[in-house]
């Protein structure tokens, strides 16, 4: 293909799913990262509530206020909101995963349409 030449757009269309699926998985990443932080942050938070005393009064955050609560509560809210976001980065992986093999094979598949300058068969 020349440089006088406009793209095809047939090959404008397998472009634009490419740039889709790039969008999809920074967007995947973006996640992944956002749940990752979360998960820190709930080790953390876990490590302070396990040094105070049973008896100790904790606190959680809601919103702008902060709520009087056991220790035993917030251990098991923080548990579960970490076992959360442990589930949904396996699910983001695997849909990393996924789009990683589809980008791979749209590239594939815009490259030999580049070479042989012809419009995709299927």
């Amino acid at each position: 293909m020349s440089s006088g030449q406009q793209i095809p757009p047939w090959l404008q269309e397998q472009i634009m799913k490419l740039q889709q699926a790039q969008q999809n998985l920074q967007s995947i990443l973006a996640q992944k990262q956002q749940l990752e932080m979360e998960r820190i942050e709930s080790d953390r938070a876990l490590e302070e509530l396990k040094k105070i005393a049973d008896t100790d009064p904790a606190y959680k955050h809601a919103g702008s206020l902060l709520i009087k609560s056991t220790k035993a509560t917030l251990i098991a809210e923080l548990e579960e909101r970490k076992e959360l976001a442990n589930t949904r980065v396996t699910v983001l992986a695997k849909q990393e995963t996924r789009i990683k093999e589809s980008i791979k094979e749209q590239e594939t598949k815009i490259n030999e349409m580049v070479r042989s300058g012809q419009k995709p068969t299927s």
